[in-house]
């Protein structure tokens, strides 16, 4: 669609939990695309990891993927944006970064993290005029949980999801979330460094 468009598309895949390869993906990017304005971390690991039964090798691939793997990438990135007094980041905390959620504590806490980390990074970066923003969603409608969305085994879920969520709709539609990711990668976000724009149909508003 982006070419039909008239622009210019490409794939390039490496695994965030690989310095090096996060590097090679940086160069390669540029090298075919040109100058890298818009970083959006996306990337994301998402378990149960209940207190007592959660095994080092779980604990290690949320928090490589989920905290590390967006410091990579920024490392890789806004250094040439830095350079280029150009850019524009969005990271990906989520609902649970703000509130706790039973047996997700890990998942909680790296994407608590990112936050801090966006803020803190706000500050080195906006006197080169780069703006690194984050969107904590909530629930949203993707294959991930479609078992629970359609499955009669999770109608229980499914029940509490929706008396949990104020709004009328419980899962968002990616395409709401996407707008703001077009909004915050704009030139119309430019006052922005360092903010959190909450996305949960309401959830972490209070009961």
């Amino acid at each position: 669609r982006i070419e039909a468009a008239g622009g210019k598309a490409a794939a390039f895949v490496c695994d965030v939990r690989d310095a090096n390869a996060v590097a090679e993906l940086v160069k390669n990017v540029e090298g075919s695309l040109g100058e890298i304005e818009i970083l959006i971390n996306a990337a994301g690991i998402y378990d149960n990891t209940p207190i007592g039964d959660t095994d080092e090798a779980l604990l290690d691939l949320i928090v490589d993927v989920n905290i590390k793997g967006t410091f990579r990438m920024i490392m890789a990135v806004c250094p040439l944006m830095k350079e280029r007094r150009k850019g524009k980041v969005v990271n990906f905390s989520s609902v649970a970064g703000v509130m706790g959620i039973q047996t997700q504590s890990l998942y909680c806490g790296t994407k608590a993290g990112i936050i801090l980390m966006t803020q803190a990074m706000a500050l080195e970066l906006a006197p080169f005029d780069v703006n690194i923003n984050t969107i904590a969603p909530g629930a949203t409608k993707t294959p991930i949980n479609e078992p629970l969305r359609t499955q009669p085994e999770y109608a229980h879920v499914l029940e509490a999801f929706e008396k949990l969520t104020p709004s009328n709709t419980t899962f968002s539609d990616p395409a709401e979330i996407a707008r703001m990711v077009v909004f915050l990668s704009s030139d119309d976000a430019r006052p922005m460094h360092g903010s959190v724009v909450l996305m949960d149909e309401g959830v972490a508003a209070g009961i």
